[in-house]
Order: structure tokens, then sequence, then C-alpha cells
């Protein structure tokens, strides 16, 4: 059996467990957390559900940069730029169902608008009272920043260690300004105090089933979209601008084009996932513009297996499984951890943690008997 052949079962049979994994707690959550007692060894407490939420929400995220980095070769170090547009997004709308809740009463301005002395809603702030126009600005507004992003850089033929560059320059510039009282977007306390979406308590039980649910949901579909777009012709274009651009330009492929279009698509993903980040957390802010975030995104990456999508989500969750633990225990350490570990992936697997189990796999395996047939 040929090394590619091997390859693709190994990425098939890893996607079926991601999926098999993620219907598996599409059930056991919700009944552990909504009809096991909260005596039982066995119940899932509502933190519990909203942590796995976020988790699942960095998982998309990751999927969305390894569409680009590890199929296309784009080392984006802006992903998190994307991903906190399509929060804000979703966070100006539960900002909006406020309404007159708030700590001043305003039917119309959030709190933070009216402690600064706003006089009226600014213009951008409109429509977002309605959530099927927040969902539509999720999905436009990384997807119209990616487009013209990527525009003006794939034509200019800018990659590599540039494109990372000019990437993390974009989402610190954003962070900068997000940052300012003036914009409009609550400033560095950013937006808070959500209350209800869709008429939904945010605090219930239920309302937090249903966005695990959701993310479920959005995370196994955006996989199964990726692996097709990866697995059909496109794809194959796709990797071969990733290993031989120059070659690929010159028998006849726009390469441009297809950079821009599984860019842009990457940041659409990334908006996604923000906006389920949003609700289950309870917050959004310039910090999650911070390149920082944008790097440990690619630590994710890396860990779970460039190049794998599934390796992506696995990474994502091990890693933040990892931060939510160090950060409790040995806060001060986290950081040194987070860079030894991307050093150590680097340097002994730079396949990841996927690659690292089809070694095991590889050393465990009896070696075929001398004068076997290799039929």
């Amino acid at each position: 059996m040929s090394a590619a052949r091997s390859l693709l079962i190994q990425h098939e049979q890893g996607g079926k467990v991601l999926l098999a994994v993620l219907a598996a707690g599409a059930v056991i959550v919700p009944v552990c957390n909504l009809l096991v007692p909260e005596t039982s060894p066995f119940h899932v407490s509502t933190f519990l559900v909203s942590l796995l939420g976020k988790y699942l929400c960095f998982a998309l995220l990751a999927i969305a940069l390894d569409l680009v980095w590890g199929y296309v070769g784009i080392l984006s170090l802006g992903h998190g730029a994307f991903f906190a547009l399509g929060g804000y997004a979703m966070g100006m709308y539960l900002m909006r169902q406020i309404g007159p809740r708030g700590v001043y009463g305003d039917p119309v301005l959030p709190d933070f608008m009216v402690f600064l002395n706003w006089d009226a809603l600014p213009w951008y702030w409109y429509g977002f009272d309605e959530f099927w126009f927040a969902m539509l600005m999720v999905l436009l507004v990384p997807g119209l920043l990616a487009f013209v992003f990527g525009w003006l850089a794939f034509r200019s033929r800018v990659s590599g260690v540039y494109l990372s560059i000019i990437t993390q320059a974009l989402t610190y510039a954003l962070m900068l300004a997000f940052f300012r009282n003036d914009m409009g977007f609550g400033g560095n306390n950013g937006l808070t105090d959500f209350k209800d979406i869709l008429g939904f308590n945010l605090q219930s039980d239920a309302t937090r089933i249903v966005l695990f649910l959701c993310s479920v949901l959005a995370l196994a579909l955006c996989y199964l979209g990726c692996r097709f777009i990866v697995g059909s012709r496109l794809g194959k274009v796709l990797m071969a601008i990733r290993d031989a651009e120059d070659r690929t330009r010159f028998i006849g492929y726009r390469v441009e084009h297809y950079k821009l279009w599984v860019f842009t698509l990457s940041a659409v993903i990334a908006g996604i996932a923000g906006a389920l980040y949003v609700p289950q957390v309870g917050i959004i802010n310039p910090g999650e513009f911070q390149p920082l975030k944008s790097i440990e995104i690619v630590v994710w990456v890396a860990v779970g297996g460039r190049g794998t999508l599934y390796g992506a989500a696995l990474g994502a969750a091990a890693v933040n499984w990892a931060k939510s633990y160090f950060t409790g225990a040995l806060a001060e350490t986290w950081l040194f951890v987070l860079g030894g570990l991307f050093v150590l992936v680097t340097v002994a697997l730079p396949q990841g943690l996927v690659g690292l189990s089809a070694r095991l796999r590889g050393l465990f395996r009896r070696p075929a008997a001398p004068g076997a047939s290799h039929g």
C-alpha cells in the first residue's frame, strides 16, 4: 500500500472518530446535565457544559486555520481577528436585546454608551436588534475583511513569512482600534452583561445545552465541508499550490483566485466560531485581537497535526484543557509550558499528536515474517 493511500485511510479513520465523539457528546452531555441529579457523580455541571462548548468553538477555529495553513501553505497569524469580529457581531446583537434591563435603563443605548454620554446609537449598530441581520454580519464582516486583505496580498504575490507578519499587523491594528472608547464597541471592557438570546435566558441550563449542541453541529458540518473540499479536485489544486506554487501557476491555474477563495472561506468559519463562543463565555473584548491569541491558534494546529483537520480539532481541545489546568494550578508557568510545547512539537513531532499515534502503531505492529508474500 502506498504512503499516500495509507495517509488517506488514516485521515478518514481519524475523521470518523471525531464525528463519533461529537455524536456521543451530543447525547451524553445533555442527558447528564439535565436529567442526572446534581448529587450523582455522573452529573455534568452547567459550568462544564459551557467549558466544553468553548473548546468546541476553539476546535472549529483551529479547523479554519488548518484549512489554509495545512492545505494551502498560508500561515495566517491573524485568524484571531476574524474570530473576534464574528464574536463582536454576536455581542452587538446580545447587547441590543438587553433594552431597558441595563444598569441605566435606556431602551436603546447600551450601558457603556450611556456612561460615555453618547446621544444616539451609531449607524453601524442599526439592524443588530434582529437575529438574522446579526448572523449575516457574522458571515459578512470577517469574510469581507479577508476578501479585501487577500485580494491585495495575493494579487501582489505576498507569501511566506511576509504574509504572516502582515496578518499579525492586521490583527494588532484592529486591537488598537477596538480599545478606543470612541469606536463604539465598549473600549477595553468590550461587550458583556448579556441577558438572553432569541428570548431565552442565557443563564438557564437548557439554553446552555442548546448552545453546546449548536457548537457540536457547527463543528461537525464544517469538518465535513472542509473534508469534502480537500478531498475534491479543488483540494488537489490547493495542495499543489502548497507544494509547488510557481509550477501550479505555470501550468495555467489562477493561483491568486484559489488562495483568495479558501482564505475568505476560512475567515467565515472563524467568524462562526467567534459567534458561538461569545454567548457561552458571556463577554467579548479587544483582548481577543491580541497577536498572542492568533499565535496560540497556530500552536493548536501544530500540536494536533497540521493538514489533517481532525488533528487540528484535537490539538485545540488538548492545549486548551492544558491551559485550563495550568492557569489554575501554576498560573505563572503557563506561557513557558506553551512555548516549550511548541518547540517540542516542532523538533520531535512535526506531524503533531496525530503523527505520534501513527508512529506508536508502527512500533507495535508485528513485522512481516521473512519470505512472506507482499501482495
